[in-house]
């Protein structure tokens, strides 16, 4: 009786053993296959340094305003094996709130008076597409208007720049423009008397993967 007890242990210790070392395999064999899966793509567009730089221009000399966008969200695609492939086709948005252009007061007064009275103020969209080695377009999505905006544009190893100029009149926004114009008609002001906020805003974006 006691040497069948005994076998009895012996064959459970074993069976014990034996499937602690298949759990173990298993899960190794889980863990490479999510080690698999996590892997990233080389180049990842919300990852990478992206700056977005505008001019707007007032009076009749066309002044220069400078200023930019903090933030930009990739809501879809921008990953890739390749550069190209990460911006070609990737969606964004971009918060209006995070306008900066070193003035506080008139961030206010361009959030409030002129993306203020638009239709769907909070968010710029868009998606880019890149139609060869040079030219592309947004979709761009601005006061619930989307149209085309084409650009040029430059890629050097891991650094893409675009270059591009849009007519705020062509997102239906002629009310913004004046709105924006009214609340800043001294400020606009050039040598001849006359207040002027231009239809045309120059863009150069630029992003540089890590």
């Amino acid at each position: 009786m006691k040497k069948f007890v005994y076998s009895l242990i012996i064959c459970f210790t074993v069976f014990q053993i034996t499937s602690c070392k298949s759990e173990a395999k298993k899960e190794a064999e889980t863990t490479k296959e999510e080690i698999k899966t996590e892997k990233k793509a080389a180049f990842i567009l919300q990852d990478a340094n992206n700056s977005i730089n505008w001019v707007a221009y007032k009076t009749t000399e066309k002044t220069p305003v400078k200023g930019q966008f903090n933030k930009v969200n990739i809501t879809a695609g921008g990953e890739a094996d390749t550069a190209k492939d990460a911006i070609n086709n990737a969606e964004f948005s971009i918060p209006v709130s995070s306008i900066f252009t070193k003035d506080t007061s008139r961030d206010f007064k361009i959030q409030k008076f002129f993306f203020g009275v638009m239709d769907q103020t909070e968010l710029l969209s868009g998606k880019l597409v890149l139609e060869n080695d040079s030219i592309g377009y947004a979709n761009l999505t601005m006061n619930s208007v989307t149209k085309k905006l084409p650009f040029k544009y430059t890629l050097n190893g891991k650094e893409f720049s675009l270059n591009a100029t849009m007519k705020i009149t062509d997102w239906e926004a002629q009310n913004a423009l004046d709105s924006l114009n009214t609340a800043c008609k001294d400020l606009h002001k050039g040598a001849d008397g006359v207040s002027k906020t231009w239809n045309e805003v120059a863009l150069n974006i630029t992003s540089v993967f890590k």
